[in-house]
């Protein structure tokens, strides 16, 4: 990536000002979007006001995060926002596997790759909700990864301590970033060894395998999804999540929402109960956890079935209009426990309707 020329403080800081000036609900995303530039930039031309910029150490701050107390957790891509409340802890560093990284919890629960990771900065916001303290980590295009907010349940001054702690010795109120990396190009079907990229499909032993097997066979994941045997894959309307969430809230049938981004992926595990409509938006608002859809920008879903040592263990997935996977929908489950009959069934009913 090709570092760009940083923005002068001054200049964006006032026009920050004007945007807000005239409308106060505006999100820093959304203002960063309007100006022109990434949001990091725009959070940036706060330090030394209520931004503090960190030093680098990403595995060592999240492993500081088990000292707040009960935060949320925040992961998002541009269709859909994850947020999570619990504790943020067993953060672990993966050795032999990269920069990655993982905290498996009941609640906050992570899958970590670091390699995007670049920026981290502590905030302090006033607004109508009152005082909001969090941690912000942002890949080297000044896009958002991660986020953890304190709640009122949070431990302040350990935040503090910890903003002590990792406070980098730059303070400058600009940042310097590059330009975002180009996505991958699919290689023609014509390319691809369909029948033996079937083949390690029906033989896959573990969820975790899919991943690596699609590298392997040098396709992407939609691709993948197209070129797969019809009796694994079916193509779904795009808005099939609703029935999967209204019917999952009905029945109560705890289920597994994973959504994430080129650095995180955040997962929920466990009911959804409040699901709400509004304005262009597909909600949860649960107290532990709330999920946030943009409708419009979910432009396929498809089910999946990937064999396993415990059976078949199916999902529902969503894509944006770039073949970008969005988010995954599995029944609650863990490693050695068959798939449930409920969400099968569930599945299997939705399947059925299309």
């Amino acid at each position: 990536m090709t570092p760009t020329t940083a923005i002068d403080k001054t200049d964006l800081s006032t026009a920050w000002a004007r945007v807000k000036e005239e409308n106060p609900k505006l999100r820093i995303r959304d203002a960063a979007k309007l100006l022109g530039v990434t949001e990091a930039q725009l959070l940036a031309t706060r330090t030394g006001q209520n931004v503090t910029k960190l030093r680098p150490e990403f595995v060592e701050i999240l492993q500081e995060f088990h000292r707040l107390g009960r935060i949320m957790a925040l992961t998002r891509n541009e269709e859909i926002v994850h947020e999570r409340k619990g504790e943020y802890k067993n953060v672990e560093s993966i050795k032999g596997h990269g920069p990655m990284g993982l905290a498996v919890n009941d609640d906050i629960d992570l899958r970590i790759f670091f390699s995007p990771w670049r920026f981290a900065f502590a905030s302090i916001d006033e607004g109508a909700r009152g005082t909001m303290r969090s941690f912000q980590f942002f890949d080297a295009a000044g896009d958002a990864i991660h986020k953890v907010y304190l709640t009122d349940a949070s431990d302040v001054s350990e935040y503090e301590k910890i903003v002590v702690q990792f406070r980098s010795d730059d303070q400058t109120a600009t940042l310097e970033v590059a330009e975002r990396a180009a996505k991958p190009v699919e290689r023609p079907d014509s390319e691809i060894d369909v029948e033996g990229f079937r083949k390690a499909w029906a033989e896959l032993k573990d969820t975790h395998d899919f991943y690596p097997m699609t590298r392997k066979f040098k396709v992407e994941r939609e691709q993948a999804l197209r070129l797969a045997d019809p009796e694994m894959v079916k193509p779904m309307p795009a808005d099939s999540f609703k029935f999967i969430f209204r019917s999952a809230s009905e029945r109560k049938l705890p289920i597994m929402v994973f959504v994430g981004n080129h650095g995180m992926i955040q997962i929920h595990t466990g009911p959804v109960e409040n699901v709400v409509e509004a304005r262009g938006w597909f909600n949860v608002m649960d107290e532990p956890f709330n999920l946030h859809i943009d409708q419009e920008k979910i432009a396929r879903a498809y089910v999946v079935k990937k064999p396993t040592d415990d059976g078949i263990v199916t999902s529902l997935e969503l894509f944006n209009n770039e073949g970008e996977n969005v988010a995954l929908i599995f029944g609650k489950r863990k490693p050695g426990i068959p798939e449930s009959e409920g969400w099968r069934a569930l599945v299997a009913e939705l399947a059925a309707s299309s």
